[in-house]
């Protein structure tokens, strides 16, 4: 088992890319400050919304999490974002939980991820770190 809490911006993919490379049967990761997608973004029809810092930052943070779940579900694990704190306590309050998979890749892990990269003009460091960039 591995588990990461809090750990800012990108450490938290370097503990998700050390897990999944050790074959860690389970996987809890409570990230924070997820800066590297609020620097990539950059999206035409989100503009509007994307100038405000405090909506791009929620944004980019969320679109952060989900990504590192596509990413670990076809890397063979069965994965899901939940709330695992009351919101008074701390806003940063997700955690991303993967279960090792037995057997074969779910056929539709990361299914659009691709697509959603490229609209969103982002290249995610999980990616790069597990060889998984430019996968369908």
């Amino acid at each position: 088992m591995v588990v990461s809490l809090h750990a800012c911006d990108t450490a938290t993919d370097y503990a998700l890319e050390k897990a999944v490379k050790m074959g860690a049967s389970v996987i809890l990761a409570v990230p924070c400050c997820q800066h590297e997608l609020n620097r990539q973004i950059s999206c035409e029809v989100l503009r509007p919304a994307l100038k405000y810092g405090v909506i791009r930052e929620r944004i980019s943070a969320l679109l952060t999490d989900a990504v590192r779940a596509q990413i670990l579900e076809r890397q063979g694990y069965d994965t899901q974002i939940l709330e695992f704190i009351d919101m008074e306590h701390t806003p940063k309050n997700l955690l991303i939980r993967a279960v090792k998979r037995q057997g074969m890749r779910a056929p539709s892990a990361g299914k659009g991820l691709a697509e959603m990269e490229e609209f969103l003009r982002i290249h995610p460091l999980l990616e790069r770190l597990t060889g998984e960039e430019g996968q369908p």
